[in-house]
């Protein structure tokens, strides 16, 4: 699984039995679809993510780096600012853009993992 694994990249573990997680309410998961799903079911805002996972950056800079026109790239991360999945610091009439909390890229590493594995499981079973 290329080291990636939830107790070796600072997030809490988790057991799959109920002794040791906690079931979410449905309201959390509402919670979680709206704040966070929602905002993730767009590859730009995953990009984005990514990209600032990296390092800070304004708007002109991410438009560079992912090759987005800025008003796209200005679009979505008014979602994520919103979402409070990123957060902004002003000096002058700059605007830099930073990640709120670097586990996200994290779980998005985990999820990539989850989903090369059930793809590898996919190809056995119809090989």
């Amino acid at each position: 699984m290329d080291g990636i694994s939830p107790t070796n990249q600072g997030v809490n573990e988790i057991s799959s039995t109920d002794e040791t997680m906690n079931k979410p309410t449905s309201e959390e998961l509402d919670l979680l679809h709206a704040n966070v799903c929602l905002a993730l079911s767009e590859p730009v805002r995953i990009h984005i993510l990514y990209a600032l996972h990296e390092r800070p950056l304004h708007v002109s800079a991410l438009a560079e780096t992912l090759d987005l026109p800025q008003p796209t790239i200005s679009r979505h991360l008014r979602v994520l600012r919103q979402r409070s999945l990123v957060l902004t610091e002003r000096d002058g009439t700059t605007i830099t853009y930073r990640l709120a909390d670097p586990r996200l890229v994290e779980a998005l590493e985990i999820m990539r993992h989850i989903l090369r594995d059930a793809l590898a499981r996919q190809t056995s079973v119809l090989a």
